[in-house]
This record gives C-alpha cells, structure tokens and sequence, in this order.
C-alpha cells in the first residue's frame, strides 16, 4: 500500500502530483489519456472513474493526475488519495515500449532522429518529469518532428509555448532546418 508523502502542485493549473514513501514502478513510465487506455491497470482505472480525471502518469514514487478544470482541487484531493494509497507497487511490470517514442520512430533510421531523442532523454525528459509529465516522440517526417506531451505536460500551457520553444532551440542543433509540432 503506498503512503503518500507529498501533494505538489505543478506548472500546470489542472495537475497535482503525489509523491509517494515507495516507488509503484522501478522505473517502468505509465501514461493514460482516458478511462479506454486505462483498462488493465487498476490504479489508473480507479482515478479514471472518478469525475473530471482527464489523465493519468506515473513512473517510480511519481503520480500524477491531471482534471479537466471543472473540479475544485480541495475536493477532488480528497478523492484522488485514497485509490493511490491503495495501489499495489507494480515492479514487475515491463516499461510500455512506446511511451517515450512511438514504434514508427523507434524503426527509424533517420541519424537525426536518433540523436533527438538522446537529447531529450538526456536534457529535456527528466525536467518533464519533475513537473509531472513527458514526451513521447512520434516521428519526423522530412523536416517536422511530431512530439506529444504527457501528464501534466499535457493542457499545461507553458508546454505548447516555452518548452516546446526550447525543444525547438535543442533540436535544430541537430538539423538548423527541422520544425518541432506538438500534437
């Protein structure tokens, strides 16, 4: 049973993010953006079933649950807490493949791409994830690199101006010429 620790707020208005005593996974990243992809997994299916839940992330002694802005956050707190804290840890869990890069970007063979993502992995990703979110790679095609945020990076709304302007900054290091689109 996981005992919460800390409830911090995040960049994002409609995100909180509970730090837990003991990690849930071992590194292993869960991302959910409804109820549907939910299914299978009972700690975000009991948050999805609670009203105004719009996403679920969690990695390590991290969750965080984003609302769809309707809530008041002293109520839905007192609501949230009790399916973390009764969530089981899941280390034996495998790491969702494709939740940081999708299995079309994965078989890329494209160079740029592959030093992309080792940029963000190294200098963009653990920043995400200390404000409660992530980034998954979708792929590039030509010129255009298609990136989605997770978590509270999600409907934060520094994600789709400052940061995504500073991915953008990173990126063309790489390739002056490729063009950074969230999606």
């Amino acid at each position: 049973m996981a005992k919460i620790k800390e409830i911090e707020r995040t960049p994002n208005p409609d995100a909180m993010r509970f730090v837990l005593d003991e990690p849930l996974t071992n590194g292993t990243t869960r991302s959910f953006e409804s109820s549907v992809e939910a299914e299978g997994d009972d700690l975000a299916s009991a948050l999805f079933a609670i009203d105004s839940v719009i996403n679920v992330y969690y990695v390590d002694k991290y969750v965080t649950v984003t609302q769809d802005g309707k809530a008041v956050w002293s109520e839905l707190l007192r609501k949230l807490a009790p399916p973390i804290r009764e969530a089981e840890p899941q280390m034996g869990v495998e790491d969702d493949s494709e939740v940081h890069v999708s299995k079309e970007a994965q078989e890329s063979d494209d160079p740029r791409l592959i030093e992309i993502n080792k940029m963000l992995d190294e200098q963009v990703r653990p920043y995400l994830l200390a404000d409660g979110g992530g980034l998954k790679v979708l792929g590039l095609e030509e010129n255009r690199l298609k990136v989605h945020y997770q978590g509270a990076c999600g409907t934060c709304p520094t994600a789709t101006t400052g940061t995504l302007y500073a991915i953008e900054s990173m990126v063309r290091r790489v390739d002056p010429e490729i063009q950074v689109i969230s999606v």
